[in-house]
């Protein structure tokens, strides 16, 4: 479909945004590496990962036959609004929206920490006598974001450019940080280091060290359903998408697991890394490895590059689902957040918007590292409740007798099914993970406040729901959504209306079959 009036512009880069998104996010797993080292080291790290590969693969065959069938900005909350009872349709798709905007946004301004603490983290260790204070981390993640928002609103014809270039970036750096550190590094930790000895400095005991440690592996495997926010300016949007989310995670799996495997070989002392005085574990296995500073600095440039231009494409996405959320009315102020600016054609308040979340999250680490690890968990939490809810649809649709025949190109058989009880319970058992606390003894220092604050969110949701959602909420906006279901169980879209007893109905989108062609 090509863009029109009423879609924001942004740019076309779509499958580079996905490839983009994979491959930068396991390099940039290094920002955060020091949870896996300390919560059972790294024969957890590397073992999870491919475990977390696998599962994933459920939910993204599961997303490719749904985005193939219903190719819509809305991504997540849309397919349920379409698959879900009719009963529950609305309301479950307004929780899924707002899990789902709580994910990207959250996920947005982890990235900005990330990219800000590499570049700390190199001037450390040009300038040893260089401290690092957490206000320095702020401000950085500020204008890192500002840079973010200026380009999307001003430089989105630039955006497809810089992503095309920066997938040859994101494979050569691959390839060059791999390399670099496994030729230089002449004190090579030892296979059983790597694949077997368990390390655990969490307090907890082994089982639950090792849920602990899962954090990571859950947090790299993100972002994945990025191609289906995109999907709006998408040439054959039914069949690419599809195939961008499946690339995405087969591509990520793989160079996630050489970039652990590198890692964790050329490794030094696991205490003195977790401590490094860079804040960036990555960059100390760096220095190890090359001992040279200049040489360090130059692979954490590279990996910084890929960082700071997935700020450009996450507060892209974040505000692609702003505004398809707002759109349907499912914001508070969705008037003023639906707005796509006629010169650009872009919606700037939708930008401006994520930027401005995504600042005030990066705020909360003024506070303390733990105060700011809960916003991790909150993004991967966000993402993946976000990510559990159509698949949940799907199968509840089974008991009350209201499974659609998805319509699209690519379909998954009678293997849809059990692909979607696989991937429901695994992110369910990683939605329940996210809450834990990852020291003991607990204390009001070392909290994880996850779930306090999903709960907030939570909270918001319902309130806002009551106030407003429940009579303006219309769903997915379908003019692109081909909804060719069973006779009598299709849902029903649009503004609701009121049935006959005295409840709410959802309007009859006009048009379907021929906008779905566009697709």
């Amino acid at each position: 479909m090509s863009v029109d009036d009423t879609n924001p512009g942004f740019y076309d880069g779509i499958a580079e945004d996905a490839v983009l998104e994979s491959l930068g996010y396991q390099q940039a797993l290094g920002g955060v590496l020091i949870v896996g080292i300390e919560s059972g080291g790294p024969p957890v790290m590397v073992w999870s990962w491919i475990a977390v590969c696998l599962v994933t693969l459920a939910v993204a065959y599961s997303f490719a036959e749904m985005c193939s069938a219903y190719p819509v900005a809305g991504g997540q909350y849309s397919w349920v609004a379409v698959l879900a009872p009719p009963r529950y349709a609305r309301g479950l798709s307004w929780v899924t929206g707002w899990f789902m905007i709580t994910g990207i946004v959250s996920m947005g301004s982890v990235n900005n920490f990330i990219g800000a603490n590499f570049l700390l983290g190199m001037a450390n260790l040009s300038h040893p006598s260089f401290v690092i204070q957490r206000w320095h981390t702020v401000l950085l993640t500020y204008l890192i974001t500002i840079l973010a928002a200026s380009f999307n609103i001003f430089y989105p014809h630039l955006l497809n450019r810089i992503s095309k270039g920066i997938l040859v970036w994101n494979v050569a750096s691959f390839i060059v940080v791999i390399a670099s550190i496994l030729a230089t590094n002449d004190h090579k930790q030892s296979a059983s280091f790597v694949f077997r000895d368990f390390q655990n400095q969490t307090g907890f005991n082994a089982a639950m060290g090792t849920i602990v440690g899962l954090l990571q592996s859950f947090f790299g495997m993100c972002c994945y359903d990025a191609p289906a926010h995109m999907t709006e300016e998408m040439k054959n949007a039914s069949k690419e998408a599809p195939k961008a989310i499946i690339m995405s995670v087969y591509l990520g799996a793989i160079t996630g697991f050489v970039f652990l495997i590198s890692a964790f070989f050329c490794i030094g002392d696991l205490q003195a890394t977790a401590e490094s005085s860079t804040g960036v574990p990555l960059i100390q296995i760096f220095f190890d490895s090359t001992g040279s500073v200049a040489g360090s600095c130059a692979l954490g440039s590279l990996i910084s590059v890929i960082v700071l231009v997935c700020a450009n494409s996450l507060l892209a996405e974040g505000a692609r689902a702003l505004y398809a959320f707002s759109r349907d009315s499912g914001l508070p102020f969705s008037r003023v957040f639906s707005k796509v600016d006629k010169k650009r054609q872009v919606p700037i308040n939708s930008i401006l918007l994520c930027g401005v979340v995504q600042a005030a999250l990066n705020s909360i680490y003024f506070g303390n590292y733990t105060a700011f690890s809960t916003v991790i968990s909150i993004a991967t939490e966000g993402f993946y409740l976000s990510y559990a809810m159509p698949l949940f649809v799907r199968i509840l649709a089974r008991f009350t007798g209201h499974t659609k025949v998805l319509p699209g190109p690519y379909t998954l058989g009678r293997w849809g099914i059990w692909l979607n009880l696989i991937g429901f319970i695994f992110l369910l058992f990683a939605a329940i993970t996210f809450n834990f606390p990852s020291v003991a003894p607990v204390d009001s220092e070392n909290m994880n406040y996850c779930s306090a604050a999903i709960g907030v969110i939570g909270l918001i949701s319902l309130v806002t729901w009551i106030v407003d959602g429940r009579k303006n909420f219309t769903g997915p906006e379908t003019g692109v959504v081909n909804a060719t279901v069973p006779e009598g169980h299709g849902l029903r879209l649009g503004k609701p209306e009121s049935d006959s007893d005295g409840g709410q109905a959802d309007g009859i989108t006009r048009g379907l079959d021929e906008k779905a062609q566009k697709l």
